[in-house]
């Protein structure tokens, strides 16, 4: 990274006059530190236990004191707890840094904020429907990628909403005759609907963890080939990070599906090893979602909140101008935010955010010019 006399300044930095004082030297360190505080790691660690005891105490409560719940189905309630623990300890390394923590604050400070609400109420249901839902931003880079993604967002959020709360025992279906085709779907032990097995809803009852699957298939598909065949994908990729999410998408949806066709078309054949492997893929990915990609579904929501603070701000017309062209950076209480982002980092050159992307790239080549350049003879 450029030095702040390489990149905000063309000529070189004028030396301190001889009477200044030398800066005084380092007290050397003696004996113990004073305590600093719980560590990152105890404070993760912690969050992270709270969480899983907390989702422990929603199982057994809202199964009814394990009433409801499917001892078939514990490995995925145990690799829930898991995937819990996590999310939490993760979370809580993520917003301890300094740039992190700024972003989160200033996040759901915007998405909580009655005075933002007030400027614009309909901002909040907009920027989840908008950035959050749709993903409009991926629109813009492209139309297919933007459709894919929506495939496995919509398809992953879909098996979610299904298998979460019957892993957990939350959700039960019964039948008066024991076969059908009459069922009753209950929640924490209270009749919601009833439905028939046979008709339109009760195929959809059944059938959506495979409509999800559907879904997720050719979307991360898509996203395979084009890590196989796109030049700039394939030059900073790593597989356990970006094509190992994708293959297990693709693994669980594909057993799943075959499970399905094993129930209908075979008769049961091959159906223990098929729930096996889906078993142990599903939970592979659940506890692998908190330490690879798929983490960036847990950070969205907070960059949600900034896309709102910055909204907010432009409502405002708090716009910062370049301080060399005079051309627009973006918001005032954004370009703030960044530059005490960078001072939290102790990064000594917060000015450069003063300026525009052109403008930094000139300033830059002119430092270049006037500080490398002219060694050559």
């Amino acid at each position: 990274m450029p030095e702040p006399s390489e990149t905000l300044a063309a000529e070189p930095p004028t030396p301190p006059p001889p009477s200044v004082p030398p800066r005084p030297a380092e007290p050397p360190l003696t004996g113990t530190l004073p305590p600093a505080g719980p560590s990152v790691t105890a404070r993760a660690t912690l969050a992270g236990t709270l969480v899983s005891v907390l989702l422990i105490a929603a199982i057994v409560l809202g199964s009814r004191l394990l009433r409801d719940f499917d001892s078939a189905l514990l490995p995925y309630a145990v690799a829930t707890v898991f995937l819990a623990f996590g999310v939490a300890y993760r979370y809580t390394v993520w917003v301890s840094a300094p740039g992190a923590r700024r972003l989160f604050k200033k996040g759901f400070g915007s998405f909580f904020s009655a005075a933002n609400f007030r400027k614009a109420p309909t901002a909040v249901p907009r920027m989840i429907a908008t950035y959050l839902g749709f993903q409009k931003f991926l629109g813009a880079r492209s139309r297919s990628r933007w459709a894919a993604h929506q495939l496995i967002f919509w398809g992953c959020l879909l098996a979610a909403a299904i298998t979460f709360p019957l892993t957990w025992g939350w959700f039960t279906f019964t039948s008066s005759t024991g076969s059908g085709p009459g069922y009753e779907m209950r929640i924490w032990g209270f009749k919601v609907l009833g439905f028939n097995a046979l008709n339109v809803v009760g195929w959809l009852m059944f059938h959506g963890l495979d409509i999800a699957a559907v879904l997720v298939i050719p979307g991360a598909s898509y996203f395979l080939w084009r890590r196989m065949k796109d030049r700039g994908a394939i030059t900073g990729q790593r597989f356990a990070y970006d094509l190992l999410p994708l293959i297990c998408l693709i693994v669980i949806s594909v057993t799943g599906l075959l499970l399905t066709f094993s129930s209908i078309f075979l008769h049961g054949g091959g159906y223990e090893f098929l729930a096996l492997m889906h078993m142990v893929s599903v939970v592979f990915t659940l506890i692998y979602i908190p330490f690879g990609k798929f983490f960036h579904i847990v950070q969205r929501p907070a960059a949600v909140g900034m896309q709102l603070f910055k909204y907010t701000a432009r409502q405002d017309e708090e716009v910062f101008a370049c301080k060399r062209c005079g051309e627009p950076v973006d918001t005032t209480p954004y370009v703030e935010n960044l530059r005490g982002t960078m001072q939290d980092l102790k990064l000594d050159f917060n000015a450069f955010v003063e300026y525009c992307p052109r403008c930094k790239r000139v300033l830059r080549g002119n430092a270049y010019l006037a500080h490398v350049k002219k060694g050559f003879k």
